[in-house]
C-alpha cells in the first residue's frame, strides 16, 4: 500500500450452495439387506420404495443387489411373487412398468434364517460376499445397508449377529449402516436400554432411526419456508403467533391391528414421535448450517425447553367399540385419541401453546400444521368474528400450504370475507414426481445424510417429555373419555384448545383447487 501501486488479489471462485450440497456418488457395490423381508412393512413400504428409487435411477442395477432375510423358508421366486403386487407404477413410466418390475425383482435374493443364531447370518454374509466378489469389489470397500423391518424386541440380537458376522472386514472406503424403525422403546428407560444395547455394537453415525414423517415433502419444506423467506422471520414468534396446532386425524379405527395398537396407544404411536418431530422443525432456531449435526442440535434444544405436561392440559379419548376387537382387553385404558398442550420455555415461544392432537375413528383424515396469528389490533373493519389469519401446512392428503386471510368481498358493498392464498401441490406440480417418505429416507441412508433421522440424545429428550404422562395413563390414573366413531373426538378436547387460545373459524372450509 505504501508504494501507491494497485495489486490484484486472486481468490478462489465462489461456489453456489447447490454445489456445496451436491451429493458425490460413492464407488463400491451396494448391498441392501431387508431383515423381516416377509413381513407387511417390508412388502408395503420398504420394497416399493426401493423399486421407485431403482426406476428413477437413484440405485443402479450394476451397483446394487437386494437381499431379503427372514425366518420363513421360501425361495427367491416366492419372495418376488409376494412383493410384485405392491410395486406400483412410477409416474411417467407407466408404459414400461411390467418390464421395470421384472428387472427389479431379479436384483432380489432371499436368505432364510433365525434372528438370534449365527448360522443364518453366516449364510447371509456368504451371499453378500459372493455378490461383492462377482463385482470385483475390494474387500472392505463395499457398502452394506441393513434395514430392520422388525419388531424392536429383536433389534439387539439382530444387531449383535450383524456386528459379529456381516460387517465389512476392513475399512477401505466402504461402510455398514443400520436402519431401525419405530417404536423405539415404550418409555425413557426402555428406549435408553435399547439405545445402549445398539450403541455398544455400532457408532452413532452408523445408526439411522427412521421416522417416516421426516421424509414427507411438506415436512421437508418447513425449514425452507421458515429460513429462506424474509416475511416469515419477523412474524415467527410469540409477539405475533397466538397458538400452533399440529394435528393427525384418521377416519378409521385400528383395522385389525387392535392387539398391536393396544400395547402403545395414540401418544406413543403418533404424538411422541411423528408430531413431536414436526414441532421441532416448527419451533427450532436457525441452525448454523444444513449439516445434519447442526440441524439436530437445534431440534434437541427445543425438546429440552419443553415444560412438563400438566394433567389439566390433557384430554384422552377412546372410541366406542374399540374394545369389541377380540385382541383388545375389555378393560383397556389405552387412548385412541389425545389432545394436549405443550409449552416451550424460551425467548421465542414463551406463552405460545403448541396444541398436539391425534386420534383414530374421527370424522376426517388429515395431518396438518395450523399456525394461528393474534388478532389485528384496532380492527376498523369489525371482522375479527370471521376468524384470525392462519398459515396452514397440509401434510396429507392433498399436500398444500395456504394462508387464510381477510379480504374484501367482491361487489359494491364494503364487506369482508375469509379467503386464502393457496399453493396446492397437485395443481402446481402436476408433472413432478413427489416421492414417498420412505423413498427419500432410504436414499438419505445410502448417501449418509442423517439430517432427517433421530439422534440418540434427541430420542432421550423426547421420551423425557412424555414418560411421566404415559406412566400415569398406564397405572390407570388418567382415563380416556368415550367418543363416537366419526365424530371430532371428545368435546372436552375442543374446550381445551379454546381455553389454550385457539379461535375456530366457523363457516370457512378450505377446498383443494381442482386441476
Amino acid at each position: 500500500m505504501g508504494t501507491g501501486q494497485w495489486t490484484v488479489e486472486h481468490r478462489a471462485p465462489i461456489r453456489s450452495d447447490s454445489l456445496l450440497n451436491e451429493y458425490v456418488p460413492e464407488i463400491g457395490c451396494l448391498s441392501i439387506i431387508v431383515l423381516g423381508a416377509s413381513g407387511d412393512l417390508a412388502k408395503k413400504k420398504t420394497f416399493p420404495a426401493l423399486f421407485h428409487l431403482y426406476r428413477q435411477g437413484f440405485i443402479q442395477s450394476q451397483d446394487v443387489h437386494i437381499f431379503g432375510y427372514a425366518r420363513t423358508a421360501i425361495s427367491d421366486d416366492d419372495l418376488r411373487t409376494r412383493i410384485r403386487g405392491y410395486l406400483t407404477p412410477c409416474k411417467g413410466f407407466e408404459q414400461t412398468h411390467e418390464e421395470d418390475v421384472a428387472q427389479f425383482l431379479q436384483l432380489i435374493k432371499y436368505v432364510s434364517g433365525a434372528y438370534d443364531t449365527k448360522e443364518g447370518f453366516r449364510l447371509l454374509d456368504k451371499a453378500i460376499s459372493e455378490y461383492e466378489l462377482s463385482k470385483n469389489s475390494t474387500e472392505g470397500s463395499s457398502r452394506r445397508l441393513f434395514y430392520l423391518a422388525l419388531p424392536p424386541s429383536v433389534y439387539p440380537p439382530v444387531c449383535k449377529m450383524i456386528r459379529s458376522y456381516c460387517m465389512n472386514k476392513s475399512d477401505l472406503g466402504g461402510w455398514t449402516r443400520i436402519v431401525v424403525e419405530k417404536p423405539f422403546g415404550r418409555d425413557l428407560a426402555s428406549a435408553e436400554e435399547l439405545s445402549a444395547q445398539i450403541g455398544e455394537l455400532f457408532d452413532e453415525p452408523q445408526i439411522y432411526r427412521i421416522d417416516h414423517y421426516l421424509g414427507k415433502e411438506l415436512v421437508q419444506n418447513l425449514m425452507v419456508l421458515r429460513f429462506a423467506n424474509r416475511f416469515f422471520l419477523p412474524l415467527w414468534n410469540r409477539d405475533n403467533i397466538s397458538n400452533i396446532q399440529i394435528v393427525f386425524r384418521e377416519d378409521f379405527g385400528t383395522d385389525g391391528r387392535g392387539g398391536y395398537f393396544d400395547q402403545y396407544g395414540i401418544i406413543r404411536d403418533i404424538i411422541q414421535n411423528h408430531l413431536l418431530q414436526v414441532l421441532c422443525l416448527v419451533a427450532m432456531e436457525k441452525p448454523v448450517s444444513l449439516k445434519p449435526e447442526h440441524v439436530r442440535d437445534e431440534k434437541v434444544k427445543v425438546l429440552q425447553s419443553v415444560l412438563p405436561i400438566e394433567d389439566n392440559e390433557v384430554v384422552l379419548g377412546q372410541y366406542e367399540g374399540y374394545t369389541d376387537d377380540p385382541t383388545v382387553p375389555d378393560n383397556s385404558n389405552t387412548p385412541t385419541f389425545a389432545t394436549m398442550v405443550l409449552r416451550i420455555h424460551n425467548e421465542r415461544w414463551e406463552g405460545v401453546p403448541f396444541i398436539m392432537k391425534a386420534g383414530k375413528a374421527l370424522n376426517s383424515r388429515k395431518a396438518e400444521i395450523r399456525v394461528q396469528f393474534k388478532d389485528v389490533p384496532g380492527d376498523i373493519y369489525k371482522c375479527q368474528k370471521q376468524g384470525r389469519n392462519e398459515f396452514v401446512i397440509r401434510l396429507q392428503p392433498s399436500e398444500a400450504m395456504y394462508m387464510k386471510l381477510t379480504v374484501k368481498q367482491p361487489g359494491l358493498e364494503m364487506t369482508t370475507a375469509q379467503s386464502e392464498l393457496d399453493l396446492s401441490y397437485g395443481q402446481r406440480y402436476q408433472e413432478t414426481i413427489i416421492p414417498e417418505a420412505y423413498e427419500r429416507l432410504i436414499l438419505d441412508t445410502i448417501r449418509g445424510d442423517q439430517q432427517h433421522f433421530v439422534r440418540r440424545d434427541e430420542l432421550k429428550a423426547a421420551w423425557e417429555i412424555f414418560t411421566p404422562l404415559l406412566h400415569r395413563i398406564d397405572r390407570g390414573e388418567m382415563k380416556p373419555l368415550p367418543y363416537k366413531p366419526g365424530s371430532r373426538g371428545p368435546e372436552e378436547a375442543d374446550k381445551l384448545a379454546q381455553k389454550a387460545g385457539y379461535v375456530q373459524t366457523h363457516g370457512y372450509i378450505w377446498i383443494p383447487p381442482t386441476l
